[in-house]
């Protein structure tokens, strides 16, 4: 199954402005899905843990799981070939779990050891591997072939893997879950003035996966014309567009958002 994800990740294709929805009718139903689950069960277990934890105690449980997962941020710093960052995140995850109280504190960040954000779906895209088909999970949200190859992979570094209580893999699980949802709370407002929430949360997710594979800088794409200039007098036509153009440009027939959805 994975070897399968990774050669439909393969099929290139421009993930912002024609992403590659083949099973959108699927994706629909567990857009929708999630979208009632949403509304009867994480939305209110996220408003009722901002409002009976005090901010103080949620950062200190945000930096917490930040650091859980950060053994997956130094593997894959390193199989992208980023070997001075890769020892720097090494050096951030063991001054948090140590000095930090394992990570409720952020005392390597005090110090100017600033945190990244790389898992394995980013270091199948360093190397070439393409998105392939967007998926919408059940539970778990969009994804892609390359990001869903990429989750699998990731279960390797993942500390709750060798966690053998299983109550303590549910419990941390659930707390995770929750505590990513508020965190999402403040998109709310944004989110419902959408026309069609599912192709908001497709763009925004491919554009900032996009933005991640390539550390803020994705490549850029030449948009030509076809005007010709026939010679007569009329007006000439308009100047071509910069082949330099980004893709992430207002002239984009898909209007770009800068949520972040994890």
């Amino acid at each position: 199954m994975l070897l399968i994800s990774v050669m439909l990740g393969a099929c290139a294709h421009s993930p912002i402005d024609e992403p590659s929805d083949p099973l959108e009718p699927v994706n629909r139903a567990f857009y929708s899905f999630n979208e009632q689950l949403d509304n009867f069960v994480a939305r209110p277990a996220a408003k009722g843990y901002v409002a009976a934890v005090p901010e103080e105690v949620r950062n200190g449980v945000r930096n917490f799981f930040s650091n859980l997962s950060y053994p997956t941020v130094v593997v894959n710093s390193a199989l992208q070939g980023k070997f001075k960052q890769s020892g720097l995140d090494l050096t951030r995850f063991v001054m948090n779990s140590t000095f930090g109280l394992c990570g409720f504190l952020d005392p390597a960040t005090m110090v100017g050891l600033v945190r990244h954000d790389e898992d394995f779906g980013q270091t199948l895209g360093y190397w070439g591997v393409g998105p392939g088909w967007y998926l919408m999970l059940p539970f778990f949200g969009p994804s892609s072939n390359r990001d869903l190859t990429g989750r699998a992979i990731g279960i390797t570094t993942d500390p709750l893997t060798y966690v053998g209580d299983s109550t303590i893999n549910l419990a941390m699980t659930g707390a995770s879950a929750i505590k990513t949802r508020a965190d999402l709370l403040s998109a709310d407002s944004v989110l419902e003035q959408q026309f069609d929430r599912y192709v908001f949360i497709r763009s925004a997710y491919l554009q900032r996966r996009q933005s991640l594979v390539y550390d803020g800088n994705p490549p850029r794409e030449s948009y030509e014309l076809d005007d010709e200039d026939d010679g007569d007098s009329a007006p000439a036509p308009a100047a071509k567009e910069d082949s330099s153009e980004s893709k992430t440009s207002d002239t984009s027939p898909i209007p770009r958002f800068n949520i972040d959805i994890r």
